[in-house]
């Protein structure tokens, strides 16, 4: 067994190059992990520059001086975000209070339609099964309303940390665009020669995830848009606030779409019943679906990497379980981080081999 793994890992990691590699990737996972926590307002900055950068690059390649292209791009990021929290949030979260005051009126409705079970559908429910799920319910209820409560009380704490973040990520932003070739330089300065391989998977995720959030964010837009105008046309309750959640739900695959479709279809149930506009509701917001899957999904992202299900879903539950909400967020770029970095090792493995090959050809 030793022997196995030793030829294994001389054959896999044995070069130079992947050394570096395996070991610039243990570092940032390490660093992630430690002081992830500590350092996220930087990490956030990144994160939004890394985002902006595609846009300064096309600015740049039109004959505009970097500087200038900075400013523009970090000015409309402002304007957006502004018009973003002080006209969209105003109103989504004035829906979603509107939602909780009236979650007892609703859980009302639900106990009464859940009591009424056991009549209309004698052989299928039992009073006893009733019960029990109107308990389990209750339960539930009970410590998520803790959970809310403890949340409000520890908020008052981090009313400081978010005006740190106000302050300080945009500044980072901004730095990180304006001064990014000499923060890569000085940081390059640091890493070790045999670094080609790592390069190489840098280059590719690079090009990979650019792919991957510019059709996420156009995804976002498109699907949002459609379902609060679909909703909004129906007279569905809190539109707005639905169909946002329906945009971001694309952020998570699959998973995503299934958690939001069950608020969309209890808001339209408790507000028209087993009624004509709620079929209408179900079949309008299941074509959006199909439509985004089939259609849209294909054409945003026809130059991202094509990840199957399975690796999907996987990487969902690793960084999921690894980093909670944030590792569900990022779990796509970091799929596609761990293919990219496989097909290069795999490449750079087989390139050997067939140097190998011709040494030997050679010398015969």
């Amino acid at each position: 067994m030793t022997s196995i793994f030793t030829r294994w890992f001389k054959r896999n990691f044995s070069s130079p190059a992947t050394i570096v590699l395996s070991m610039l990737l243990l570092l940032g996972f390490v660093f992630i992990l430690t002081l992830g926590e500590i350092l996220a307002p930087i990490l956030w900055a990144l994160v939004i520059a890394y985002l902006l950068e595609w846009v300064v690059t096309a600015i740049e390649k039109r004959g505009v001086k970097r500087i200038w292209a900075v400013l523009g791009v970090f000015i409309g990021f402002i304007t957006v975000t502004l018009l973003i929290v002080l006209g969209l949030v105003p109103l989504i979260w004035k829906q979603g209070s509107l939602l909780v005051s009236e979650l007892p009126s609703i859980g009302a409705k639900a106990k009464q339609a859940i009591l009424e079970l056991p009549q209309k559908y004698p052989n299928v429910v039992s009073s006893e099964q009733v019960n029990d799920i109107l308990t389990n319910v209750g339960t539930e209820l009970g410590a998520i309303g803790q959970g809310l409560l403890s949340a409000s009380v520890s908020s008052l704490v981090g009313v400081a940390s978010l005006l740190i973040y106000i302050v300080l990520v945009p500044l980072l932003v901004f730095f990180f665009l304006k001064d990014r070739n000499l923060l890569l330089g000085w940081f390059g300065q640091w890493l070790p020669e045999e670094r080609q391989l790592a390069e190489s998977v840098w280059s590719e995720v690079n090009r990979q995830i650019g792919n991957y959030i510019r059709g996420k964010v156009m995804e976002i837009i498109i699907v949002g848009t459609v379902s609060y105008i679909t909703f909004a046309i129906m007279g569905l309750n809190y539109a707005l606030l639905l169909g946002v959640l329906v945009g971001f739900s694309v952020l998570i695959p699959y998973v995503g779409a299934a958690l939001v479709t069950i608020p969309v279809l209890l808001i339209g149930f408790f507000q028209w019943g087993f009624s004509q506009p709620f079929y209408i509701l179900t079949i309008a917001y299941f074509i959006i679906q199909i439509l985004d899957g089939n259609v849209l999904v294909p054409l945003l992202f026809s130059e991202a990497v094509s990840l199957h299900p399975v690796a999907i879903i996987g990487a969902i539950l690793l960084f999921g379980g690894l980093w909670g909400f944030w590792g569900v967020f990022f779990a796509i770029p970091l799929a596609i981080l761990v293919n990219a970095v496989l097909d290069a090792v795999k490449g750079h493995r087989e390139g050997q081999d067939e140097s190998a090959s011709n040494e030997e050809t050679k010398t015969i």
